[in-house]
């Protein structure tokens, strides 16, 4: 179930908020829970007996090494917890891809015949919560916060449907609290809901378009792709990716803001990013600074003798950061890309960008992200460099698809919002929707625009069969 689907938005949110908002306070954490675990249930029947189970046991580990006062045992016992989450993490979704390497490799020696495998169905949203889990271990472990007291909570924090599927990934000591104790209001209420479904538009009218166009290109031959119909293809899925991701994203802060919760945002408009350096301030920040606080820092980060150990721990990260987005070899190549930029903008590049004035900084580091997006979405590394080379033909000539009116006006009203932020008029008016207090008249307005783009999103999600969500499976 995903929140752009019709069975989320015409049955279980309605439903949920009926009862959430008549029930007594007591038990408003308890009704989260419950549909939190239909809400995985729904996905995901067989793994949620198993994913409760180990919920479970690391509650009790942690609850164990918070009480013991002996360090070992304590240094032991959040290693317990770390290879309890990992271990599930790599098993589920890196042990078919290990296997097929492994058999690969067996294959081209002439040693043996192929491992036989029965393949491993990934559960999905199993990298969003594993760092979670691994967040509340780590931070119980360094007295970040002390840990929650009742299992039912840790449940909650870990399962919590808003951010459940696919972040943003919220830290265990941004949130205890408010599990524990949160205040609600009729204005974060109406806020959350106005937040929830501008996602739901940038997710259904945007992303799914431009989706549907990427798709389109990429079932094609590539060999017979014109530079025309190769660049469309991924300026498309340049504008998906980030439409559907950080759309979901203002859908689940939405959604915790209607019940109480603050979560962090995740994206600040990527695409006016003047370097790679700067576009990972503000893609999947949650991710970058989870991997910044809990590997970078902990390699040794900024403070280590040579530059040589900083362009590795750079680049490390963001293997490990590739290969968490997927179990194959194009994610990672797709993050040493990305580490590659970062060790150049540290050695030279970020110098000669700041000279090189705005504009061209911009459009240069959108076109890197872009280039990146290539191996990001083509899997089979040999069909993605053909791919480059469709895109760098200059066979303009004959288009191998056409583009009608539609696609071509989305495109543009894309990257507007992409780069609406690059102009002063444009980061005014983000503060105004987002940030900024709303008097009485502003929220009468806000409505009407905001059930106008819900009555479109919907009429769009109940006649289209086509809504795939691209982090679903990370």
């Amino acid at each position: 179930m995903v929140f752009s689907s019709t069975v989320f938005l015409l049955y279980f949110l309605p439903l949920f908020f009926l009862v959430y908002y008549l029930i007594d306070r007591r038990y408003k954490n308890y009704t989260i829970l419950i549909f939190s675990i239909f809400f995985y249930a729904w996905g995901a029947p067989k793994f949620i007996v198993s994913v409760l189970i180990s919920i479970a046991i690391n509650f009790y580990v942690v609850q164990w090494m918070y009480k013991i006062q002996d360090k070992p045992i304590q240094r032991l016992l959040l290693a317990i917890s770390v290879i309890i989450n990992l271990g599930l993490l790599v098993y589920f979704k890196y042990a078919n891809f290990c296997l097929e390497n492994f058999n690969a490799i067996i294959k081209s020696l002439g040693i043996a015949d192929p491992v036989e495998w029965t393949r491993i169905v990934l559960p999905i949203g199993i990298s969003f919560f594993t760092f979670q889990s691994l967040t509340y271990s780590v931070d119980v472990y360094r007295k970040v916060h002390q840990p929650l007291n009742k299992l039912t909570d840790y449940v909650l924090y870990i399962l919590m449907f808003p951010q459940l599927i696919a972040g943003p990934i919220v830290r265990f000591n941004w949130i205890a609290d408010q599990i524990t104790n949160r205040k609600e209001s009729n204005e974060d209420r109406l806020l959350g809901m106005f937040r929830f479904i501008i996602g739901l538009a940038k997710k259904v009218l945007i992303a799914n378009v431009m989706g549907a166009e990427a798709d389109r290109v990429m079932a094609l031959d590539v060999s017979t792709l014109d530079s025309t119909t190769a660049w469309i293809g991924i300026l498309a899925y340049t504008f998906q990716i980030y439409f559907d991701f950080s759309g979901y994203s203002d859908m689940a802060i939405g959604l915790g803001r209607m019940i109480g919760f603050t979560f962090p945002e995740n994206f600040n408009n990527p695409y006016v990013s003047r370097s790679i350096t700067e576009f990972w301030r503000r893609w999947h920040i949650t991710l970058g600074t989870w991997m910044r606080d809990y590997l970078y820092i902990p390699l040794g980060g900024n403070r280590v003798d040579t530059k040589r150990r900083l362009y590795f721990n750079l680049w490390f990260v963001f293997l490990i950061s590739g290969l968490w987005h997927g179990a194959s070899w194009n994610f990672v190549i797709w993050g040493a890309f990305h580490g590659l930029f970062l060790i150049l903008d540290r050695m030279f590049l970020l110098r000669l960008l700041e000279k090189s004035g705005k504009l061209f900084s911009t459009l240069f580091t959108f076109f890197i992200v872009m280039m990146g997006w290539v191996i990001f979405r083509i899997e089979d590394f040999d069909t993605a460099i053909r791919y480059y080379g469709r895109l760098f033909a200059f066979d303009f000539s004959s288009p191998v698809i056409s583009a009608n009116t539609e696609l071509y006006t989305l495109i543009v009203v894309a990257g507007v919002f992409s780069f609406l932020t690059v102009t002063s008029f444009g980061r005014k008016l983000q503060q105004t929707v987002f940030y900024a207090e709303y008097p009485i008249k502003k929220k009468i307005l806000m409505f009407l625009i905001t059930f106008t783009l819900l009555v479109f999103s919907v009429a769009s999600v109940t006649s289209s069969g086509f809504n795939p969500f691209i982090y679903f499976r990370f």
